[in-house]
């Protein structure tokens, strides 16, 4: 079923015109400035009855393990794990982090807690993809959301098993990655357009000569000039503040679940007439009863009763001459189109050969 949103259809208009001006770090990212994913298994402790089962023989384990390591020898089968959790513990750690910064902790369950609100989150390793440990996460976890339960009834907010902990993991060694050290920069476009590709050469090469070329359709090199040798964010800074002509391609992007459609402002029509005529039948049917006096020797008699009403309304044929995309939308609207029929429209017009765009479904 479709969602029926402003009329029945979302359209999201661009409304620039065929070659807006954009910022170079709106478009493309510098290699070596980027996030590193940290991990770590850990316990969440103090919880109110709201946590693991006795069933998470992993949540047992880890309790077992925990208290051993403290001194303290236990029997695993016996414990009562209901007031602590098993989660995963994420950071996204930024190139730039240095030892003594605190980054926010996501933790999530991975066992069956039914809430880990109100819980503290035990001193856990997080490490980098190398098997590094770069950083402590511990601290107080605060959620969004709530789950209560009682009587067969039950009511949740948002997820009570996801939280997080602001400032609660603190970075014990930097990523060895020296940014001052390279002698050529790279740039990775978002998209991949020869086009743009080389309106950003052209551009860095108007203020450094000769120092930018585009080594595929989405990548482009950068020689760091001798002034900045050594100290590459100022140059980081010019850069990415480039302004360039940027022009989309023609593109229709068609969510069938929600009904939505976004169209780029280079959709183009040639001359196509389209006509469009909704047919609506409702089946409705209805029981009735036939019931006897008291005293009568009849039966009890129920009846169905079906109604068939169908309604057609006038179709209108209208002609799009190399419509824009502002065009496109008021004629179709003009027509009464729904999204389901939007969708079918748009894609008798690409099979036609009318419509200059691509369609992506997803």
């Amino acid at each position: 079923m479709f969602r029926v949103l402003l009329c029945g259809i979302l359209f999201v208009l661009c409304c620039w015109s065929e070659a807006f001006a954009v910022r170079v770090k709106d478009i493309a990212s510098f290699s070596g400035i980027r996030d590193n994913q940290l991990i770590g298994y850990g316990l969440v402790v103090g919880l109110n009855g709201t946590g693991d089962k006795k069933d998470s023989i992993f949540t047992m384990s880890s309790m077992a393990n925990m208290l051993s390591a403290m001194g303290i020898s236990v029997d695993a089968s016996q414990l009562k794990p209901k007031n602590v959790a098993a989660v995963m513990v994420t950071v996204s750690m930024p190139v730039s982090a240095k030892a003594g910064t605190k980054l926010d902790v996501t933790v999530s369950s991975i066992g069956d807690a039914s809430s880990i609100g109100g819980g503290i989150l035990l001193m856990t390793p997080l490490k980098g993809v190398d098997g590094e440990v770069y950083a402590l996460a511990q601290g107080n976890i605060v959620i969004s959301g709530f789950s209560v339960e009682g009587g067969g009834a039950s009511v949740q907010k948002n997820n009570a098993t996801v939280g997080s902990i602001p400032g609660g993991a603190l970075i014990e060694k930097s990523i060895p990655y020296k940014f001052n050290n390279q002698k050529e920069l790279t740039l990775h476009l978002t998209t991949k357009e020869p086009s743009t590709a080389m309106k950003i050469v052209d551009a860095i090469n108007s203020q450094f000569k000769e120092s930018a070329k585009a080594t595929d359709v989405s990548t482009i090199t950068i020689a760091i000039p001798e002034e900045y040798q050594g100290n590459s964010i100022p140059l980081l800074a010019v850069l990415e503040n480039i302004e360039i002509a940027e022009s989309s391609n023609a593109r229709i992007v068609i969510d069938e679940r929600s009904g939505t459609i976004v169209m780029g402002n280079d959709v183009r029509l040639a001359p196509v007439a389209v006509a469009h005529g909704n047919l609506q039948i409702v089946i409705a049917q209805n029981s009735d009863v036939s019931q006897p006096n008291s005293f009568g020797e009849g039966e009890t008699v129920v009846t169905n009763e079906t109604s068939i009403g169908v309604q057609e309304t006038g179709s209108k044929l209208i002609l799009m001459n190399g419509a824009s995309l502002r065009q496109l939308v008021d004629g179709l609207n003009s027509i009464g189109v729904l999204p389901r029929d939007l969708i079918s429209i748009l894609r008798a017009l690409k099979r036609s050969g009318s419509l200059y765009a691509e369609i992506e479904v997803i």
